[in-house]
């Protein structure tokens, strides 16, 4: 049997192909789980170490919490953590590996997404806060309205960047039993199956490569509509000035030749 003929072999047969759209459907709940989870986590923890900077003492132990959760687990190897959270934290008979899945990648996802959003939040000026509370709002609609849009405009590519290294990352589940894409591909080829690797293993890749690519595509339509919307706003701000000047220059011509009538008529 040829290269050709083995993957129509993969996609011809029932219980070939039910197990890699089943290993294709717990890929992406763990990704989009753990993606939500992460998010989540990652901007609070993110907006606690900002808050502290200006606040050290009532922020103290938040800090400091954030701080270390960030150093454990970008310090330690994410197999490691699965192997812990499903065999000691979450060894509980009858507890969803999916759900264990989901909270590890999430957590650890939230760490390097903290550490993006501190980045974006650092990046923005200054000036933009103070010139929110100049106008009346607090700290926190400050950060909220202010400075967390612009910050994630100027991460989207990280943030898009940890979204791909995660759905990746998810194909270490079949460690802990899990069916996913990658473990999929494994049993199909098994020796009891089509007992070679190469071909369940290339169709899976064509999966992930399916899904980074949509994953890219996505990310630099929200960065191109970000920046048209940007570009827009800018040009209503110019005009909105042009307008503002041509109402003080008329204004202006208007009161001269008020109080100079027969220089308006000379020069009329």
């Amino acid at each position: 049997m040829n290269f050709f003929e083995q993957i129509w072999e993969v996609f011809s047969t029932q219980k070939y192909l039910l197990l890699i759209l089943e290993g294709f459907r717990t890929t992406l709940i763990i990704a989009a789980g753990a993606a939500a989870l992460g998010l989540v986590l990652g901007t609070l923890v993110a907006v606690v170490k900002i808050a502290a900077q200006r606040n050290k003492r009532k922020l103290a132990v938040p800090e400091f919490i954030c701080n270390l959760y960030v150093s454990v687990i970008r310090g330690t190897p994410v197999a490691l953590q699965l192997f812990i959270m499903a065999y000691a934290i979450l060894a509980i008979r009858g507890f969803p590996l999916e759900l264990t899945a989901i909270l590890t990648f999430g957590i650890n996802s939230g760490a390097y997404v903290a550490e993006s959003l501190r980045a974006g939040l650092q990046s923005v000026d200054i000036g933009q806060t103070e010139a929110a509370r100049s106008l009346g709002l607090s700290e926190t609609q400050s950060m909220l309205r202010i400075v967390i849009p612009q910050a994630i405009k100027n991460v989207i590519p990280a943030i898009g960047n940890e979204l791909i290294a995660l759905l990746k990352e998810t194909s270490i589940v079949s460690m802990v039993g899990l069916v996913d894409l990658t473990n999929a591909a494994k049993i199909i080829g098994a020796g009891n199956n089509m007992a070679t690797y190469l071909v369940p293993m290339l169709v899976v890749a064509l999966f992930y490569l399916a899904v980074v690519y949509l994953l890219i595509f996505a990310i630099r339509s929200i960065e191109k509509r970000m920046k048209q919307s940007e570009q827009h706003a800018d040009e209503k701000k110019a005009d909105k000035s042009r307008r503002r000047m041509e109402k003080r220059l008329a204004a202006i011509d208007e009161k001269y030749s008020k109080e100079y009538p027969q220089e308006g008529e000379r020069h009329g």
